[in-house]
């Protein structure tokens, strides 16, 4: 994944000073917007300020929940405390002292999905986005700039961030960190006494009512900890009340290795400091490498842990301040010192990050268990993907569908497929009905790049006597016995018919499964991607090789522009007309009554789907379907000029039969 230079004397590997830096990375398939970097941080300090996101929640709302975080790793070599960091509050964020961690030249982040309609998809990938880099602490300086104060440990991470876009779980990413030790310059002693956290400067206020910047913008957040979650949370106290109303948290998912028998949040630690405080003697913030690694051992700065009368003070007055949430020190499943050895072993890490609105509307300044209700159900959903592998409940699959195109019919076709899926965390095939949606005519004019945000539902068939839903049954889709089509050996079970439908439009036709829902779990009916198998038509005649069959041209006459056509500044190249009734194979050819070739042009129904037209690059995505016995022409010229208004000759020639047929048609601009 990375390019290095190799210290042949050494025989390791450490990234150059060279760095290639990617900021502009955020999560978008769900809602909520954090941007991942590759050198560590999470969030954006706001440097991109309106144009990306630092944490925001929901998405395109304004409302922002963190300005920076980051990794913290602490540990001992040969007696020597070093600490590492991705972030801190004691410097600007511009890649000195305290952003210690960098990336290599050539480096990247990873985009993967495991959704099938993704362009990301994958069959490695964990959620429906994720992002995959890696970083090391093993540079002393960036592009010739020195890091002050930086003393590496020789380690690499490789973070893994997952995002899902379930109704349930769209509005918390997991922050997956592997921690490798690779040897600083020749010291490849191992690790010892090792502690992970992650630090964060949470601000939680709506910007489009307050711009960011200055320390009102920042002070206004109260903050909390639940030590049963392993979770801390920040809320806005009083800075935008009405308009923002929500908290976000940051839990400890799990961690390995990791002894046995091990209770929940034992050797887990919430520790706080206010922001850039040089003066406070319980709050101060940490500047030194061992003031940084009291603090990931969980000790403020008089030497004591944070305390409950604390915590509820904090809760209640408002600043701006530094959380750490950390772990450690590691130990082994028996109980002894874990030492992380060179090149060996690997320290795994998880936490989530999760935002959610406040329940109720009892005022800001409270922070009630009614008021966390929506942030403990989603840490329990996070925590769940976690103990799951990351896997959670989900819709039904995706049913294969066949589409069959005729004359002003679409027939769509469907296996029974989802009827066995079985949820990956309830264990129970809980299938209960089918909805088919189609575009009505026509929306494709308006929306050229995401036509299929305008599907409607046109029937929902579901599981009868069973008291959820419509419990209409599925006789009327069901056929008697599966259908088969050549070269294909999926049984399809169930039928929908579409009659009159306009020929030459494009339409978008889908099939959806959904499920029971699952009240054990507060959770509603989930239903499969809309997009996963969605059918791209062009309805119209299927190819006809019979001799006797007679060719045309449809819209004839053509008046200035077909209803189809679209607008705009390319209106020019967005006309067409088409040849329909063709046969499977032949050549088309336009005359003038002079008898001059105007175009030519070949025609297999097997292969073709107007994808040379500028009309189907504007309007489609190339997986449109034609019926098989239509063509598209744009009536431009062989020598690429728009034909003028008269009458036109054709000539369709099969080139199986060799048989030609004639017509004409009419063009009036």
């Amino acid at each position: 994944m990375f390019s290095a230079v190799l210290l042949t004397s050494l025989g390791m590997y450490y990234p150059s000073d060279i760095q290639d830096d990617i900021n502009n990375k955020f999560t978008n398939v769900g809602n909520i917007t954090l941007t991942v970097t590759n050198y560590g941080t999470i969030g954006n300090g706001f440097v991109n300020f309106p144009n990306q996101p630092s944490c925001q929640f929901p998405k395109s709302s304004g409302i922002e929940h963190l300005f920076v975080g980051g990794i913290w790793i602490g540990g001992s070599k040969n007696g020597q405390i070093n600490v590492s960091t991705a972030a801190v509050d004691v410097s600007s964020a511009n890649r000195t002292e305290g952003f210690e961690f960098t990336n290599a030249d050539g480096s990247t982040i990873l985009e993967r999905s495991t959704l099938q309609n993704s362009p990301n998809f994958r069959p490695d990938a964990i959620s429906h986005q994720d992002f995959v880099c890696e970083f090391f602490d093993t540079n002393t300086s960036v592009n010739g700039t020195i890091i002050q104060n930086h003393n590496p440990l020789g380690v690499k991470v490789l973070l893994q961030t997952y995002c899902y876009d379930f109704n349930f779980a769209n509005n918390w990413v997991i922050l997956n960190y592997k921690i490798v030790n690779v040897g600083y310059r020749g010291n490849t002693d191992p690790i010892d006494s090792l502690f992970v956290g992650l630090w964060s400067d949470a601000v939680v206020r709506n910007t489009n009512i307050t711009i960011p910047g200055g320390t009102s913008f920042y002070n206004k957040g109260a903050d909390g900890y639940i030590d049963t979650l392993r979770m801390a949370y920040e809320y806005d106290y009083n800075g935008d009340p009405g308009f923002t109303n929500s908290y976000i948290g940051f839990k400890l998912l799990g961690t390995t290795p990791k002894p046995l028998n091990e209770e929940t949040g034992d050797r887990t630690f919430f520790t706080i400091w206010q922001f850039r405080n040089n003066t406070d003697p319980v709050y101060l913030s940490p500047l030194t490498d061992e003031k940084k690694y009291v603090r990931l051992n969980g000790y403020l700065e008089n030497g004591l842990r944070i305390d409950t009368n604390q915590i509820n003070q904090l809760r209640q007055t408002p600043n701006n301040r530094s959380v750490l949430l950390s772990y450690g020190p590691y130990k082994k499943e028996d109980g002894s010192v874990y030492r992380l050895n060179y090149s060996q072993d690997t320290v795994n890490i998880v936490y989530g990050l999760i935002c959610a609105k406040k329940n109720g509307t009892d005022p800001a300044t409270f922070d009630t268990d009614f008021q966390k209700q929506n942030l403990y159900t989603s840490a329990g959903w996070a925590q769940s993907a976690y103990d799951n592998g990351y896997k959670l409940p989900s819709p039904p699959n995706l049913p294969v569908v066949r589409s069959v195109i005729e004359d002003k019919m679409v027939t769509l076709y469907w296996s029974a497929n989802a009827e066995s899926s079985v949820d990956p965390i309830s264990n129970i095939t809980d299938f209960e009905g089918y909805r088919v949606y189609r575009t009505n005519p026509g929306a494709d004019l308006t929306l050229s790049e995401d036509l299929t945000t305008q599907l409607k539902i046109v029937g929902e068939f579901d599981s009868a006597y069973n008291n959820i839903s419509n419990n209409t049954g599925f006789n009327y889709i069901k056929l008697a016995s599966p259908k088969f089509f050549a070269g294909d050996t999926t049984p399809y079970v169930y039928r929908f018919e579409f009659p009159n439908q306009l020929n030459g439009f494009q339409y978008i036709y889908s099939v959806t499964a959904f499920d029971k829902g699952d009240i054990t779990q507060n959770l509603g009916s989930l239903e499969s991607s809309i997009l996963g198998n969605s059918q791209r038509i062009i309805v119209g005649t299927p190819a006809n090789d019979d001799v006797n069959a007679e060719v045309g041209v449809y819209p004839n006459p053509y008046y200035g522009s077909a209803v189809w056509d679209g607008s705009g500044n390319k209106k020019e190249l967005l006309r067409k007309l088409y040849f329909f009734n063709l046969p499977s194979k032949c050549e088309i050819s336009i005359w003038t009554l002079a008898g001059d070739l105007v175009d030519q042009f070949e025609h297999d129904a097997a292969t073709y789907n107007g994808s040379d037209l500028e009309w189907f690059t504007t309007y489609s995505d190339g997986t449109q379907k034609f019926a098989g016995g239509e063509h598209a022409w744009d009536m431009i010229t062989k020598n690429e000029q728009a034909i003028a208004s008269g009458l036109y000759m054709f000539t369709v020639k099969d080139l199986n039969s060799g048989e030609v047929k004639k017509g004409k048609f009419v063009v009036v601009k």
